[in-house]
């Protein structure tokens, strides 16, 4: 029985370590991101540098499948 009561104690005081770790990373503004929101929908996918043959080749099987 005194098992249970030290595995809670233990339990309650490893959560309590990573909500005060999140306020912490909260606060110091880990989380904070307003530039990438605004401008992630105007692009299709990551820039990728490639060859002019390549880019020719990825354009055309763009318009293949757009014309299904």
């Amino acid at each position: 029985m005194s098992v249970i009561y030290l595995l809670l104690t233990l339990s309650i005081v490893v959560a309590v370590i990573f909500f005060a770790a999140f306020i912490i990373a909260t606060k110091s503004g880990q989380y904070d991101d307003s530039y990438t929101p605004s401008v992630r929908m105007l692009f299709e996918d990551e820039l990728v540098k490639s060859s002019p043959e390549k880019t020719e080749e990825i354009s055309n099987q763009k318009s293949e499948s757009q014309k299904l």
